[in-house]
């Protein structure tokens, strides 16, 4: 699924959407966390990443205080959960939201609505992070061309690529392969553009 500098990436960033798909353990510390925790930062070698609760807990962890990882938040995060597995397996596919739903074996209405109200964004808004996420790990370590790696995180279109990376990134992917992007350029993009 997630590779450990993938993993250590949403780490870093408080990342809650990979909350539930994977916890942090500080083998300094003893302690594990969900990737959202906004404890202090370990230094990167002291980690290790399990994928359950229950197998940083047999490694000898225990769940942190501050984020309770070993605490459900909500009563719809067996379906937040299942659909950003579901998400984060199959984000090369092009997806409905209707096989999302047979995956979880409830109704379309029903998952969207549901997974909306839990996180506060639509499962659509999900799968588009997941793969612009992809893709910038994709620009930021290998030199595959920028039509590649639109093709390899599951965008059909080039076009549909560029405009939603440059919405969740606020640059072009080229720029943010140099290593981010010109704020000039985004506050002047950004007084263009129709509301």
């Amino acid at each position: 699924m997630l590779t450990f500098e993938e993993k250590w990436e949403k780490v870093l960033a408080c990342d809650a959407t990979y909350d539930g798909q994977f916890y942090t353990a500080v083998k300094t510390t003893g302690i594990y966390c969900r990737p959202s925790c906004r404890s202090r930062k370990p230094k990167r070698e002291n980690v290790d990443f399990y994928e359950t609760k229950a197998e940083a807990e047999s490694s000898g962890f225990r769940p942190c205080k501050r984020c309770q990882p070993e605490v459900d938040r909500s009563p719809a995060s067996a379906l937040v959960h299942d659909v950003t597995a579901f998400v984060l397996t199959h984000y090369k596919w092009p997806l409905k939201l209707e096989e999302i739903a047979e995956h979880v074996s409830l109704s379309p209405f029903y998952v969207e609505r549901t997974f909306t109200q839990a996180t506060g964004e639509t499962p659509r808004r999900l799968l588009e992070k997941v793969r612009i996420d992809k893709a910038a790990h994709l620009l930021r370590t290998t030199d595959m061309s920028n039509l590649a790696i639109c093709y390899e995180v599951g965008f059909q279109t080039p076009s549909n690529f560029y405009r939603v990376f440059r919405r969740l990134k606020g640059c072009s992917p080229s720029m943010y392969r140099k290593g981010g992007a010109d704020e000039s350029l985004i506050v002047r993009d950004s007084r263009h553009r129709s509301v």
